[in-house]
């Protein structure tokens, strides 16, 4: 038996994540990150027109279809077992909780789900990177503030303890 304190170790913390705002986040990084891929699965006719030198050898190894889905599983594999682990441990008191979530969700906004948009928007919309990404940002934003709701959820949590 195993005492409180100690941790139990089990997979289903790195791949089932905890149905909170946590699964939601993950929903919405990966629908992102799924809009790049199927983008650039239906779009890219040869490797070398792939942009990102990683992809484009996953590629150019083992064909399109299997070489950019090894890829996008390999790359992503850590954010989502991030989240998911993030989803179990992460219990913050609600005030600290509301800034590291709108942390959480910049970051992500920006770095992935801005990225990835732009990536998967690079095969048919000729604007410059910096403004694909910007549009990704701000979707992202949007989507979690009205659908993952984070915020209003602690601020539901203070006003029923206090």
């Amino acid at each position: 038996m195993q005492k409180e304190t100690e941790i139990a170790f089990s997979l289903k913390y790195f791949f089932l994540p905890k149905n909170n705002h946590w699964s939601k986040r993950i929903l919405l990084v990966f629908s992102f990150i799924l809009f790049d891929y199927l983008s650039t699965l239906t779009f890219c006719n040869m490797p070398c027109e792939e942009a990102n030198p990683y992809a484009r050898s996953f590629m150019e190894f083992f064909g399109i279809p299997f070489g950019l889905t090894l890829f996008v599983l390999i790359a992503n594999l850590p954010i989502y077992v991030t989240l998911s682990l993030d989803s179990y441990l992460v219990r913050l008191p609600p005030k600290m909780a509301i800034i590291a979530e709108v942390f959480v969700d910049l970051a992500f906004a920006w770095f992935v789900a801005g990225l990835h948009f732009s990536g998967g928007t690079s095969w048919f919309w000729y604007a410059p990177d910096l403004i694909r990404q910007s549009i990704g940002t701000f979707l992202y934003l949007t989507l979690a503030f009205t659908v993952v709701k984070p915020h209003k959820l602690l601020a539901v949590t203070n006003q029923s303890i206090a």
